[in-house]
């Protein structure tokens, strides 16, 4: 007898009736059944995928900020940093979903988009709290949004929770003061739900950081972790807008507004203003450029 193939281990005691340990822990018989298309088109359950997955990452990224805020409440810098490198990870797999619907032309979209309304009714992806707590945890504060999650009295209440608290610049710029840089005290004491104002102070603050590359090297390191969070969530909506482009046109989209046009202006919305703004006048530019050393020289002066 052959007695070469040995059968595999029986499951632990633990382990549910029809499991093995690895679906058991995963959930995936739970997972691969939150997939319910509405229509017959080969593309809904990319669709629905994509987004799914998107949801996941998001909450991933949440979690992992809110654990860099408490490590800098608690002042580990260098714990902080090893957190939020791991955000910057997130944002390459949660950028590349939409690679999965990015063969969807309007004839595709629109297909889809026929069946789920009258199956679920208007949807709009402002509806998604996920989204919109990873928004505020990055500092984007607009109060307005929380009317989407009326029907959710469990998510409005965590969203507004998220809105009044301090995003993770916030904390930053508290981590920052604690350690005797300049930061106002109008920053650091006010009213979190606000959206944030830009103010010079901070912008110094960020110079003197960057001031010698020798000194402040870990504080350089969340500045530039921060700046590559802030390009990875600029990508994910350039992303998105262009997906607009290419699967809606100029239709009327978000109460009326079309979608590209209603999508433009968050371009903008860049998180940490003054970590970019700074970039202006950190470093000593070159004598072959006047106008801008002077400009550096003058803002030196400040």
């Amino acid at each position: 007898m052959n007695d070469t193939v040995k059968p595999a281990s029986p499951a632990p005691a633990g382990t549910p009736a029809g499991h093995t340990p690895y679906s058991d822990w995963l959930q995936t018989d739970v997972l691969h059944s939150l997939q319910h298309p509405v229509s017959d088109h080969p593309g809904e359950h990319a669709w629905i995928v994509s987004a799914q997955v998107s949801e996941l990452y998001w909450m991933l990224i949440i979690k992992e900020i809110q654990a860099a805020q408490a490590q800098l409440r608690a002042d580990d810098l260098t714990g902080a940093c090893r957190t939020l490198r791991r955000v910057v990870a997130h944002h390459e797999p949660l950028n590349a979903t939409w690679r999965s619907i990015a063969w969807m032309t309007p004839v595709d979209l629109l297909a889809i988009l026929s069946c789920v309304g009258p199956k679920y009714g208007k949807d709009t992806a402002l509806q998604g709290w996920t989204y919109r707590q990873m928004v505020y945890l990055l500092g984007i504060k607009q109060g307005e949004h929380l009317q989407h999650f009326l029907p959710q009295p469990r998510r409005w209440e965590q969203l507004s929770k998220a809105l009044a608290e301090p995003s993770l610049y916030d904390d930053v710029l508290a981590h920052l003061g604690r350690k005797g840089f300049a930061v106002p005290a109008v920053v650091l004491d006010r009213d979190f739900s606000v959206p944030y104002t830009p103010d010079k102070a901070v912008e110094n603050v960020w110079r003197d950081v960057y001031a010698n590359p020798d000194e402040h090297r870990e504080l350089q390191q969340l500045g530039e972790t921060l700046a590559d969070i802030a390009e990875g969530f600029s990508a994910w909506k350039h992303l998105h807008l262009m997906a607009t482009r290419r699967t809606f046109g100029a239709r009327p989209a978000y109460f009326g507004t079309e979608g590209i046009a209603w999508l433009m202006p968050t371009m903008n919305e860049i998180p940490f203003p003054e970590l970019w703004s700074a970039r202006g006048f950190i470093g000593d530019p070159p004598a072959v450029c006047p106008h801008a050393r002077g400009q550096g020289n003058a803002r030196a002066a400040e």
